[in-house]
């Protein structure tokens, strides 16, 4: 090995460190957090198959259930692993995502160096990945596992893509695919993944005839990059034929999950025209919240959307997209990073929606790595010809990953508990039906009836037409011996959502503390009859 090899193998190691150090730095708090009341309850703690540990039959739950409107084994079988290790000790449960997100920043970095040789512009990739207060969410909620997980799987293929290039042959391919497969299984996001791999055969693999690609520099510039011939487009694109079969079989599983969830929006010509209007606005927002993440909450509330916003959101992404494709021969970096950034984002941008929300920071840990590579390598290509680059250069990149730093602490510290993290959310996105109503479950739990019960009525002046508020109030008013007010809150609850077995069950109970055993068991009866009991 030469003296020149030694000094860069040392430099990624210390790289490496200084990732895992300041990455720790942010997130070591979680080790004390809580479990929160929002979907943790139903991916951990209150879920009696995670609950149980370890077990055949988990297994089996895992891989053939469509519970909370998602099918994604390896999720489940990471979180009933952590209820083997840990119990339902919290802090285990959010280290578990530390760590993936740990491992998930190593193996960005070093792909990047790997492929492009530029080890600077990588580990900024990497640390701003690590870093960035929008991705917090995405380590500091529990549920949120199959967001590192996935992205541990999606980089892992991104790796095995690499070895499968450098000497073609089955066996390696295999590799990729069952890679692609285990992530897919961790996170249906993950069925853009073939189309950023079409990317990475533009840039940094260069899969080019010998003698066509151009040379490039550290900045990742060249001088031309000339036309591939439609032969060698058809070639990489049949490559991906096996990935984009398990991207069409991930589609209609999710679709199932969601659609035997009820999670999944009517969709006629206006809805579709909001949500586009929607998405256009999403796409710029997003982009913004790079640079300026605040106001940063759990939930965004979905609301309409201004013509006028979404016009001006569309002729912006245009002119973004066409001055990207400009530049696309001389920095190949660009029209990578954009489409990445534009493509990934497509399953989650509310085309197909899925839920209330209008955009979620969680969505960004993986689309964002395409806007940090324009950063990482368009900004050092723009200031090529200042003074003092690399000292200014320097600073500039010192400052903004200490900005991130401070930021990611801090944001990270409102997921300590349920109460801190709605109540914050309340403070920074105003009349938040969705904080208001988990804000009043956490003051359930403490046993502060009197305000939970003014959280879920805050919640329905909000969102009169939100059941779950309407339920859990009943659930508070019968603990506290109000139970025709109870009754008439289940009976709303039951009005808004018919098939939901539970507020059956809850009225029924309410019912037989009433003495009216009648018509309890006619409720009970109702319920064998939707389930198909005899």
């Amino acid at each position: 090995m030469g003296r020149f090899d030694l000094i860069l193998r040392h430099q990624r190691v210390m790289i490496c460190v200084l990732l895992l150090a300041l990455t720790a730095a942010a997130y070591w708090q979680v080790r004390g957090f809580q479990f929160i009341t929002c979907d943790d309850d139903m991916y951990v703690y209150e879920n009696p198959i995670i609950r149980a540990g370890l077990s055949w039959e988990g297994v089996k739950w895992s891989f053939t259930a469509y519970y909370s409107a998602n099918w994604h084994p390896l999720t489940w079988l990471s979180h009933i692993l952590d209820v083997q290790l840990y119990g339902l000790q919290a802090g285990g449960h959010h280290l578990t995502n530390l760590f993936f997100h740990l491992a998930n920043t190593l193996l960005l970095f070093l792909f990047l160096a790997h492929t492009t040789e530029a080890l600077w512009p990588s580990a900024l990739v990497a640390a701003l990945f690590a870093l960035h207060p929008m991705h917090v969410e995405s380590v500091a909620w529990v549920s949120e596992r199959k967001d590192v997980l996935s992205t541990f799987f999606w980089l892992a293929t991104m790796w095995a893509y690499v070895w499968y290039v450098s000497a073609p042959n089955p066996k390696r391919y295999l590799s990729v695919l069952l890679c692609f497969a285990l992530g897919l299984m961790a996170k249906p996001m993950l069925v853009t993944l073939p189309m950023v791999l079409l990317l990475l055969d533009y840039w940094p693999l260069n899969r080019v005839p010998v003698g066509v690609a151009p040379a490039m520099d550290t900045n990742g510039a060249s001088e031309s990059r000339p036309r591939l011939p439609l032969g060698l487009y058809w070639q990489l694109i049949r490559e991906k034929i096996p990935l984009f079969i398990l991207t069409i079989c991930s589609c209609l599983m999710t679709l199932a999950a969601q659609r035997a969830g009820g999670a999944v929006m009517p969709l006629s010509l206006q809805s579709l025209g909001a949500r586009l209007a929607n998405a256009l606005v999403a796409y710029v927002t997003y982009g913004i919240k790079l640079f300026w993440p605040y106001p940063m909450a759990l939930f965004y509330v979905l609301s309409p959307v201004p013509w006028w916003q979404a016009v001006v959101a569309g002729l912006a992404l245009l002119v973004i997209s066409v001055l990207v494709f400009l530049g696309a021969r001389r920095y190949p970096y660009l029209v990578v990073g954009w489409l990445w950034y534009l493509g990934t984002l497509v399953p989650v941008i509310g085309l197909v929606q899925v839920g209330g929300q209008a955009m979620a920071d969680r969505y960004t840990y993986i689309p964002f790595i395409g806007l940090f590579i324009i950063l990482a390598w368009g900004v050092p290509a723009a200031a090529a010809g200042w003074k003092h680059r690399e000292t200014i250069l320097a600073m500039g990149a010192a400052a903004a990953l200490s900005a991130c730093l401070v930021s990611a602490w801090g944001q990270a510290g409102y997921w300590r508990n349920a109460e801190t993290l709605f109540t914050h959310s309340i403070r920074v996105t105003g009349d938040n039906y969705l904080a208001y109503h988990h804000l009043g479950m956490a003051y359930s739990n403490q046993g502060n009836y009197a305000q939970a019960i003014a959280a879920y009525q805050k919640t329905l002046a909000i969102a009169p037409g939100y059941p779950p508020s309407y339920n859990n109030l009943g659930i508070v008013y019968a603990k506290q011996g109000r139970l025709n007010e109870a009754v008439e809150l289940f009976k709303s609850a039951l009005r808004l959502s018919p098939g939901n077995l539970s507020y059956y069950r809850n009225l029924a109970l309410a019912y037989t503390q009433q003495g009216k055993k009648s018509e309890a068991e006619g409720i009970m009866q109702h319920v064998k009859w939707l389930t198909g009991q005899k």
